[in-house]
C-alpha cells in the first residue's frame, strides 16, 4: 500500500535514485530519460499545449514542457514532491491528490490537449488502469492524446523474463503494463519498447 509520508521522505532524493538506476540500464528505470524525452517531443510536435500530469513528482518533464510554453495542470499524492514540482513552475496549476480515487475536483472540470502519466500507473491494478484510462480519454479535447511511459512489458513472457533477471529487486507489490493484454480494451493504442523494462503507450479517441 502506498504511503504519503514515504512519498514525502523520497522526494529530495528521487531525481538522484532515478537516475542511478537508469545509468545502471537496470530495472525499473532502464529506458527513463529516453521515455521521457520521446513523450516530451510527441507533445511539442503537436499543436496543443494544455497538458495533464498525473503523477507528475517533482516535475521532471513538465518543467520542460513549461519551459517550452505549456500550459501545466498535475495532481500527486506527495505534497513534498509537489512542492519540488511548484518551484521549477511557478504558473502551473498543481494539486494533492491520490489518483487511484480519482481526479481531484479541478482536474475533473477541464479538458486537456494532452494527458501524461509516467512511472505511476503501475500503482493501479490492470482493471483499475482500465477504468482509469476510460475516464481520462473523456478529458481530451479533439485530437488530445493520452501518453503513458512506465515499467511496461509487450507480452507477458517478457514481464516474467525480466522478474527472473531482476532477483530480489523486483517489486511483486507493483501491477506492470502488458501491451498484448491491455490493448484488447482499448481501440486506439499503440506502444513503443524503449528498453527491456520499459516503453510509451499513445491513448486516443
Amino acid at each position: 500500500m502506498r504511503n504519503e509520508n514515504g512519498f514525502d521522505l523520497w522526494a529530495q532524493d528521487y531525481d538522484k535514485s532515478v537516475g542511478l538506476s537508469e545509468e545502471a540500464n537496470s530495472y525499473p528505470f532502464a529506458g527513463y530519460k529516453k521515455v521521457l524525452g520521446e513523450i516530451f517531443n510527441r507533445i511539442l510536435a503537436g499543436t496543443g499545449r494544455n497538458i495533464l500530469d498525473l503523477g507528475l513528482g517533482t516535475g521532471t518533464l513538465t518543467a520542460k514542457l513549461y519551459e517550452h510554453g505549456c500550459t501545466i495542470w498535475g495532481q500527486d499524492f506527495s505534497k513534498r514532491m509537489l512542492e519540488i514540482a511548484q518551484a521549477k513552475m511557478p504558473d502551473a496549476h498543481l494539486y494533492q491528490g491520490d489518483f487511484s480515487r480519482g481526479l481531484v475536483e479541478e482536474l475533473a472540470a477541464q479538458k486537456y490537449d494532452c494527458i501524461v502519466a509516467t512511472y505511476t500507473l503501475h500503482h493501479l491494478t490492470d482493471p483499475e488502469k482500465i477504468d482509469f484510462l476510460r475516464t481520462l480519454l473523456s478529458k481530451l479535447r479533439p485530437g488530445g492524446r493520452i501518453y503513458i511511459g512506465d515499467v511496461a512489458f509487450e507480452t507477458r513472457s517478457a514481464l516474467e523474463a525480466c522478474r527472473e533477471k531482476s532477483g530480489d529487486i523486483w517489486d511483486d507489490q507493483e501491477a506492470y503494463f502488458v501491451y498484448e493484454e491491455i490493448k484488447q480494451h482499448f481501440a486506439n493504442m499503440t506502444f513503443n519498447k524503449f528498453s527491456d523494462c520499459a516503453g510509451v503507450f499513445e491513448l486516443w479517441m
